[in-house]
């Protein structure tokens, strides 16, 4: 009786898998590749401001070098200068000093993000690559580098104190006794009243801020003070997360999407008007059609900027990617076939890695179709599970794909990323 159960499973589970492996196939377009470019050949348009590129997974290799490979290009065909990831902003002003100054390594540099899924080979050639370019270019020409998540203390923290010994003497010891316990390492171990303490103590040092800003401007400068007010903001909004659990996910986006807009206004006064937001498709997105039921950074964006926001996401059909398995707390490869009449309309095109332009793929009576009907869309975060893949539901999300996105990034075949240790 028990084999004969576990025969039933193992059958059941097999038809499962391969009825719902082909739930939501479509057919390939005729003549589509008119409607595609390749990737240094994009074209955004001109009062377009803020550029999303969405990642469908956060463990290809293909997604992470078309950060690179988008970013080469935006840099010449739109003079964009300002990039910007979906990582820690403290971590990343040290990238931003690597690229600037060469101090260091491009793998030491990215490994300040302490986040796991960017300490990749494709990271580092990123940020090698920005470095290299500063050296040939003129002070007004060259490209910064910014992080606009607020998942850490340690960077933010540090930047922070530096300012103070530079501005404030007399406080620096106060403060660093008060921010003593609070690290990378210690913030998960924090009591919800050492929580409270520091969010007060947080208010404080933003109100000295605020309050001494035309004292510590002319002691340094409008520029270092605004970074520091802005450290100190990042670290009050780690705080707040840590103190409504509940809320993670809602508050995390608002903060990202008024961090871009800290960024993009800061680049402004430089008279940088452009810049490029790279992070997971459901940051990108217009429409917050996740089930999480939390409004996306790109629904933020798209209300902030209209038509001068501009979301390209990305997707794919064969895959095979890495992710790190709750379960075991280990990072994995898994392997999936995804299909729907978006992508499967693009099956035939040769080029593995290729741009759609929504507003030119609509000249297609079929595309256009395609495009104003909802779709079930890769993305797929870093926590995965091997029986995720039985069912669309843990590996896509309903959308419409012009309604979310300007454009999509097509990988037919994607190759996952090792971690570097």
């Amino acid at each position: 009786m028990n084999l004969l159960k576990k025969t039933w499973f193992v059958t059941t589970s097999i038809a499962l898998s391969v009825f719902l492996a082909g739930c939501g196939s479509g057919e390939a377009v005729e003549d589509v590749a008119q409607y595609t470019s390749k990737i240094e050949n994009i074209d955004i348009p001109n009062d377009v401001k803020v550029i999303g590129f969405g990642e469908a997974t956060h463990g290809n290799i293909e997604f992470q070098e078309l950060k690179k490979d988008l970013f080469q290009a935006l840099v010449v065909n739109e003079n964009v200068h300002v990039f910007v990831l979906e990582g820690d902003f403290g971590g990343a002003q040290q990238i931003n000093q690597f690229i600037l100054t060469g101090n260091g390594t491009a793998e030491e540099a990215v490994n300040t993000l302490d986040y796991q899924i960017y300490r990749t080979e494709q990271m580092i050639e990123l940020v090698q690559w920005m470095h290299d370019y500063n050296r040939t270019v003129d002070e007004n020409e060259k490209i910064y580098f910014y992080g606009n998540d607020m998942q850490r203390y340690d960077y933010s923290k540090k930047g922070l104190l530096d300012y103070y010994k530079e501005v404030n003497s007399d406080v620096v010891k106060e403060y660093t006794t008060q921010l003593e316990h609070v690290s990378n390492e210690t913030m998960r171990e924090l009591t919800n009243s050492q929580l409270k303490a520091l969010d007060a103590t947080m208010d404080s040092i933003i109100l000295d801020l605020q309050s001494n800003s035309t004292a510590y401007i002319t002691r340094s400068s409008e520029e270092t003070f605004a970074m520091a007010s802005q450290y100190a903001q990042i670290m009050k909004q780690r705080t707040q997360l840590f103190l409504n659990d509940s809320e993670y996910a809602t508050l995390r986006d608002q903060y990202l999407a008024e961090n871009l807009q800290w960024i993009v206004e800061f680049e402004a006064g430089r008279g940088h008007d452009k810049v490029l937001i790279s992070a997971h498709n459901g940051h990108i997105e217009k429409t917050s059609a996740s089930l999480a039921g939390y409004k996306a950074m790109g629904d933020y964006l798209d209300e902030i900027y209209g038509d001068a926001y501009f979301a390209i996401g990305t997707d794919f059909i064969d895959n095979t990617f890495q992710a790190l398995n709750g379960s075991s707390g280990e990072r994995e490869n898994y392997t999936l076939e995804h299909h729907d009449d978006l992508v499967d309309a693009f099956s035939d095109v040769e080029e593995n890695v290729f741009y759609v332009d929504f507003k030119k793929a609509s000249a297609s009576k079929e595309l256009a179709t395609i495009l104003s009907t909802e779709q079930k869309m890769a993305n797929i975060g870093d926590d995965f599970r091997s029986w995720y893949k039985f069912t669309k539901m843990f590996y896509t999300i309903k959308m419409i794909p012009n309604e979310s996105y300007d454009s999509l990034i097509i990988v037919k075949e994607a190759t996952p990323t090792t971690v570097i240790d």
